[in-house]
């Protein structure tokens, strides 16, 4: 197995999934929490002993021109902070808004790694960048493939608020 580490070069484009982290990073809008949420998830708690989760703010989520209606942050963050109790994970995060794609990513200094899905790997691309300019370490990639749908299609929020897919990625309808 290879690992994937970003030091802004494409020759070390490797992952190893087994390594521990002391705190992994994510983010997210997590409007209708669904499967793909949860592989995220699952991944940076499977590889973090604990986990900062970035929620896009109402103000954040507003200026990202979703074509449907979404939760609020105080709701989106309830139902995530519900998932961790079940999970008996929730005391491993932090949950911090995001007020910019970045969030506390580039400022932090006690990250050791990003879980982002392949749609987003661009952006952890950036957050390095920033990093270096700043005098922080780079941070590993993880990246994680999409979840797909029954149709072969990612599971989205936007999906299942235009009602074509369940949570689950079952078709609907």
């Amino acid at each position: 197995m290879t690992r994937k580490v970003s030091r802004g070069t494409k020759a070390n484009d490797d992952h190893v999934p087994h390594k521990r982290y002391a705190v992994v990073a994510m983010g997210g809008t997590f409007d209708v929490l669904h499967n793909g949420h949860k592989t995220l998830l699952k991944q940076a708690f499977g590889i973090g002993r604990k986990v900062m989760i970035g929620v896009t703010s109402d103000e954040f989520a507003k200026s990202l021109h979703k074509p449907h209606k979404l939760d609020s942050y105080t709701k989106r963050r309830v139902y995530l902070e519900r998932l961790l109790e079940r999970w008996k994970v929730r005391r491993r995060a932090s949950i911090v808004p995001l007020e910019d794609r970045y969030g506390p990513t580039i400022r932090v200094s006690g990250i050791d790694a990003l879980v982002v899905s392949k749609r987003t790997v661009k952006t952890a691309y950036e957050i390095n960048a920033h990093r270096r300019t700043r005098g922080l370490k780079p941070l590993d990639i993880v990246p994680i493939d999409l979840l797909m749908a029954e149709d072969s299609r990612p599971i989205s929020s936007t999906r299942i608020r235009r009602g074509k897919i369940d949570r689950h990625g079952r078709l609907v309808g």
